[in-house]
């Protein structure tokens, strides 16, 4: 493994990426979302023909209001300025009960609805009420289930990934992918723990991370972020940042991965040889980085391959998939990403997809550039996890030769 800051005249800046649609739709979420996500189950499971008792209607739209106005002051509370652990583990708790809930109400109030009109099954009242009982019953398994696969050790996802460029020498090359590993308000420091001794048990040559390592400085986090040191690669360690580290103090993060022995690939790359065969490995800063005001931190494709031999094949590590269209035009083999959870919560995965190329896996993008997309090893905000399931990547790069050397 070879590390090198040569330089060499960049063809041209990256240009800032334009605002997406989601961001733009993002910056009026905060005001209409808290009462579509309260005010729509409250209405499909209380005031839709049920014909409750009117005790049970005023204890249940009490609920509701509660979480309409605790929820945003919780979450306030929990990531302002106050960072009020406990406050936001309640706020980020009923973001995802609210959320679920709201998916349920409206699908299974339209189609379930539908069904039972047309199977003319029950009266209004009764099939109201099976509606209500049928919403509630779907979204506490969804909830239960979606809480366990957040909380447990992500599965290990393993593909070969054929690269045309990649020398014999480094045929069965092993690059392990961890990402958004968001250490938070939960503590999860045994669970860091779990996964960084499943990563080395897959004996990779390459471990990467690529960003959102957590929520809150490195100060704060640092007893999560800690069995960070422990994991181990034959070749490197690498690491770029991720948005989330550009919401508390980016620096510390990146010298806190220094610190535990892992390569922050600050648009730069290194060299790993195998078999006379090379392979460049780099890395910018996730694309917002420019715009947090940070000194020296920004996305540069040109300065991460400065130096780099234009004819060797090119790993590239960077937050955002959406970065894939400046890694087709500068040639990269191979970028890895995170960023989208897969989601997370279903179906919120249909928002990521207005932001982002690819939701995860592997895809193509031009005529070179392969890009994979993880789904993500930890989770952000709410603690739940429905049909997005987190995993730990292990690519076994591939060459054309066919060449299985160690």
């Amino acid at each position: 493994m070879t590390d090198t800051n040569d330089t060499r005249p960049a063809d041209r800046e990256e240009r800032a990426p334009r605002q997406s649609r989601l961001y733009r739709l993002m910056r009026y979420l905060p005001l209409i979302a808290p009462v579509l996500l309260w005010a729509v189950p409250c209405w499909v499971l209380l005031y839709a023909g049920q014909r409750w008792p009117w005790p049970v209607t005023l204890a249940g739209t009490a609920v509701f209001a509660l979480g309409l106005v605790g929820m945003p002051l919780a979450m306030a509370r929990g990531h302002g300025r106050r960072q009020q652990d406990r406050a936001a583990i309640v706020g980020d708790t009923l973001l995802g009960a609210a959320w679920v809930l709201f998916t349920w109400s409206v699908l299974l109030g339209i189609l379930l609805r539908l069904a039972l009109v047309a199977a003319g099954a029950g009266e209004g009242q009764d099939r109201a009420r099976v509606v209500t009982w049928a919403v509630l019953g779907v979204s506490a398994v969804l909830l239960a289930w979606g809480y366990a696969e957040a909380r447990r050790v992500p599965r290990v996802r393993t593909l070969d990934v054929h690269l045309p460029r990649l020398g014999a020498g480094l045929d069965g090359l092993r690059v392990a992918l961890i990402t958004d590993t968001h250490y938070g308000p939960l503590d999860r420091a045994r669970w860091s723990a779990r996964v960084c001794k499943t990563v080395n048990s897959l004996e990779a040559d390459l471990v990467c991370h690529t960003g959102d390592i957590a929520d809150g400085t490195a100060e704060r986090r640092r007893a999560q972020a800690a069995p960070l040191g422990t994991v181990r690669a034959t070749r490197a360690r690498v690491y770029v940042t991720g948005n989330h580290e550009y919401y508390s103090e980016a620096q510390g993060w990146v010298d806190l991965m220094d610190e535990l022995g892992w390569e922050p690939l600050r648009n730069r790359h290194l060299l790993v040889e195998r078999g006379g065969d090379t392979l460049v490995v780099a890395g910018v800063d996730d694309v917002t980085a420019e715009s947090s005001g940070l000194a020296g931190h920004r996305a540069h494709l040109a300065g991460a391959l400065s130096g780099a031999d234009p004819g060797l094949p090119v790993l590239l590590l960077a937050h955002q998939p959406k970065f894939v269209d400046r890694a087709v035009a500068g040639g990269v083999d191979l970028q890895l990403s995170g960023h989208t959870h897969g989601g997370q919560i279903w179906p919120f995965h249909h928002l990521v997809r207005l932001d982002q190329p690819a939701l995860a896996g592997l895809t193509r993008h031009g005529p070179r550039t392969l890009l994979y997309t993880s789904r993500g090893t930890g989770f952000w905000g709410p603690p739940f996890r429905v049909f997005a399931p987190s995993e730990i990547t292990l690519l076994v790069l591939r060459s054309p030769q066919g060449s299985t050397s160690a």
